[in-house]
């Protein structure tokens, strides 16, 4: 049985999109970024707890896989992270206008005995930002919880100009990438 250790209403929606089924482990995970550390190891590493937290919980399963995923969004080596409120939304979104950045998902698999993972980064670009729509864009709430203080799915669609990558790997979960994974464990969509 497959579990997703998120709490992310996109990633069950991406999941439940292609077909897949699955059940959800609430893990916390503390997500700090070590000094050093190259922004994909970080968002790696993170999506691994992730999966081995929720496969910690699961303990007693028999035949449990837990899928585990992280996306940031990484300006100049900067890990933006979510914004702590509409002032940080603000600042985050300034610096994306008028530029190109990545949007990196890791995906991690673990089950008792194997672990595995996926990498999908994505460059995302956002044309030149007014004053007035990033405060209309805060105003709406959106930014609160996104990393990069933006969703892709929602009214940010309008600030991006170029997308060479994976839409849904900016949503939260490659999809491509993550079904490659899970049929290596033998898990598809439902039929």
């Amino acid at each position: 049985m497959l579990y997703l250790a998120s709490q992310s209403p996109r990633r069950r929606q991406l999941l439940e999109q292609v077909g897949i089924r699955f059940d959800t482990v609430d893990v916390d995970v503390p997500e700090a970024r070590a000094p050093g550390e190259p922004p994909a190891d970080y968002i790696s590493r993170v999506a691994r707890e992730k999966a081995g937290a929720g496969l910690l919980k699961l303990a007693g399963v028999a035949g449990a896989v837990v899928l585990g995923a992280d996306t940031e969004v990484v300006l100049d080596g900067e890990v933006f992270g979510k914004p702590v409120d509409a002032a940080h939304a603000t600042a985050m979104l300034r610096r994306l206008g008028g530029r190109t950045h990545e949007a990196i998902s890791a995906v991690w698999c673990v089950s008792a005995g194997r672990e595995e993972r996926a990498l999908s980064v994505s460059e995302v670009t956002f044309a030149a930002l007014s004053e007035a729509a990033i405060a209309a864009y805060v105003a709406s709430g959106e930014p609160i919880g996104r990393a990069g203080a933006y969703a892709i799915q929602g009214r940010a669609a309008a600030f991006i100009s170029r997308l060479s990558g994976s839409y849904s790997g900016v949503m939260g979960l490659p999809l491509f990438e993550t079904l490659e994974l899970l049929r290596r464990y033998g898990i598809g969509a439902a039929g």
